[in-house]
């Protein structure tokens, strides 16, 4: 038992050497959290005064209607809200353009994701551009209805990418600010805003590293609705054109260009060249044009 409790104080000591020099904030976005805000912000502290580290704690209130704006302010926090309920990344958005550190850390205030975890992330940054907290195996409290949307986008981002990427939309994470910030006009106002903060930075070349986290079970009740899967469609149609498009667009007209070119060779032999296969070579044509446009169009609004 002494032995673990001196590792573990090395541990420590490793961690608070490794960030000398550093600051951060921490943002935590907040809808009807009357339950959790309080202990969130307390866990927050209790993970980074140790540290001795200078840093700040801000806390967007998302229009709610209980009492989270007075729990946030009441534990200390600097409390900022939108009027109406703008959405969770319309929150992030307002907490990051507050921020005063170049290191700025999210996450949740329905106390899924433990903050002691904020330390170590920080560290790692260091060298990286941002730090992202992998849920993997602790995701088994996510509703079995939401399972097969997020494998699905999991898959596709990470084909877009070009890369595995573990955990897409996980609300823990540890950036650097100057790397954000040209990236917040792309950035949605709903739940996709972490789906696309890490296509921005997988899909222009920037240095994103996971680290396991646990993830607990939230208090309260999620703010995810039925309607959100059509906001699923859209997100997955959306950043299929911003981020990588010709790894949609050349497979999609390849598929029209087979088929068209199968189709002639076959109307050669009867020497009638049907319409369907000028269609299909037609198509093929016309999909790879808006896939070099859709390219170029990408390329300028990803230009940091």
């Amino acid at each position: 038992m002494k032995k673990t409790v001196t590792k573990k104080s090395k541990d420590k000591l490793k961690v608070v050497n490794g960030l000398q020099g550093m600051s951060l904030s921490v943002v935590i976005p907040a809808y009807n959290e009357e339950g959790a805000v309080r202990s969130t912000i307390e866990d927050v502290r209790s993970a980074l005064q140790p540290t001795g580290i200078p840093y700040e704690i801000i806390v967007i209130d998302d229009g709610s209607e209980d009492n989270t704006r007075k729990e946030a302010i009441d534990a200390g926090a600097t409390v900022d809200f939108n009027q109406v309920n703008s959405g969770y990344g319309a929150s992030l958005k307002r907490g990051v353009k507050q921020t005063q550190h170049e290191y700025v850390a999210i996450l949740d205030a329905d106390g899924t994701y433990p903050a002691h975890y904020l330390p170590d992330m920080l560290a790692m940054c260091r060298d990286q551009d941002m730090i992202v907290g992998d849920r993997g195996a602790s995701m088994k409290n996510v509703p079995m209805i939401r399972k097969p949307a997020k494998f699905l986008l999991n898959k596709f981002a990470s084909f877009l990418a070009e890369r595995r990427l573990n955990d897409l939309n996980s609300g823990l994470r540890v950036f650097r600010r100057s790397e954000l910030i040209p990236f917040l006009p792309l950035l949605p106002q709903n739940f996709s805003f972490t789906t696309t903060i890490t296509l921005c930075m997988s899909s222009n070349g920037k240095r994103m590293m996971y680290t396991p986290i646990e993830y607990g079970k939230r208090v309260g009740k999620s703010k995810i609705r039925p309607i959100d899967f059509i906001n699923f469609i859209i997100l997955v149609l959306r950043i299929s054109v911003l981020f990588n498009p010709l790894r949609v667009f050349i497979p999609m007209g390849l598929i029209f260009f087979m088929m068209g070119m199968i189709k002639l060779i076959y109307d050669l032999f009867l020497l009638n060249i049907s319409e369907t296969a000028v269609f299909s070579l037609l198509a093929a044509i016309m999909i790879w044009s808006l896939g070099l446009i859709a390219d170029m169009i990408s390329r300028l609004h990803l230009r940091p």
